[in-house]
């Protein structure tokens, strides 16, 4: 399944061809023979900084939040 990032970064990187299709400068086929190899550079690119980023959350080890100990509303806290 192709994430909507990619198709959205594909898109971005092909912009320039769908712009100079607007401008009646190329045909629609090259436009799209653009996206078709965008998506799949746009697909590795993302998924590079996908890699690269995954350690940037919390570190190994630690609990994923700070544990709290509920008390009732009528009881002031220590």
């Amino acid at each position: 399944m192709i994430r909507p990032s990619v198709l959205l970064f594909a898109l971005l990187m092909s912009a320039p061809a769908l712009y100079r299709y607007v401008l009646d400068q190329i045909d629609v086929t090259e436009v799209l023979i653009r996206f078709v190899i965008a998506v799949p550079l746009a697909a590795l690119l993302l998924a590079g900084l996908r890699f690269v980023t995954a350690g940037y959350g919390r570190p190994e080890g630690k609990p994923e939040g700070t544990p709290v100990t509920p008390t009732p509303m009528d009881e002031k806290p220590a």
